[in-house]
């Protein structure tokens, strides 16, 4: 009988997890471009860009607004195929000393730059990172932003199929050059339909551009305030009008 009872505990513990995932809203990664091409100038009007949304009135609503009235985010610094630096680890955000916090964690981070620019690299990362946290998000979202095309790395097309099979969606934040740094591309590209063709999947996925890093700041709030506010009818299928 005592054998019979370790038996059924091993049972039951062995199809049980570790621990019961946390529900949120949403769980996003930003993942932002330190490659040669963005100059430790851009980088800070890049991270200050984000820093100034994440404090704002406008993505606290946002963050707020959903059932759970939390998200789980990260920010990652990305370059090269293996340069996906974690800069602020996963953090639950429900309110705004949340959100002020995870601002600072980032702010605090020393910048070290990259060499080349592995988009997909990062992309397979990113996916990695929400695969393996302790979050369960109704919605998945890769923020991903560059000033260029993919140079390196793992291929852009198996990146994306491999988001999507996680029901991931991959949004793209292009800055358009606006000057002639040196480590752009000489040859000119398109980066916004880059990012477009190239760059991002799944539903509702969607690219919006910053006229150069000067607009980076106003381009991210936009953004994360669409990617973040839950919409009825389009953020949970429970809301859906019918057809």
């Amino acid at each position: 009988m005592r054998f019979l009872f370790s038996c059924l505990i091993m049972l039951f513990f062995a199809g049980s997890p570790a621990w019961a995932l946390v529900s949120v809203d949403l769980e996003l990664v930003l993942a932002a471009d330190i490659s040669f091409s963005v100059d430790e100038e851009e980088a800070k009007r890049q991270r200050e860009g984000y820093l100034a949304a994440l404090r704002s009135q406008e993505v606290i609503d946002a963050i707020l607004s959903g059932p759970e009235g939390a998200i789980a985010t990260s920010y990652v610094e990305w370059a090269d195929d293996n340069t996906q630096r974690m800069v602020a680890d996963w953090t639950l955000i429900r309110n705004e000393a949340d959100a002020l916090a995870f601002a600072d964690r980032v702010r605090a981070a020393p910048f070290v730059q990259g060499r080349y620019t592995a988009i997909g690299s990062a992309i397979t990362a990113c996916v990695g990172m929400i695969n393996d946290n302790e979050y369960d998000g109704f919605r998945k979202i890769i923020d991903i932003s560059g000033d260029g095309p993919q140079n390196q790395g793992k291929s852009l097309p198996i990146a994306r199929a491999l988001a999507a099979a996680s029901d991931i969606t991959v949004n793209g934040l292009p800055v358009l050059p606006m000057d002639r740094n040196p480590w752009r591309p000489k040859v000119k590209v398109d980066v916004d339909q880059y990012y477009r063709d190239n760059v991002i999947v799944g539903a509702a996925a969607f690219v919006a551009p910053a006229e150069g890093f000067e607009d980076f700041k106003d381009a991210i709030l936009k953004k994360l305030i669409l990617e973040i506010a839950w919409i009825p009818g389009l953020s949970h299928p429970a809301t859906r009008a019918a057809p």
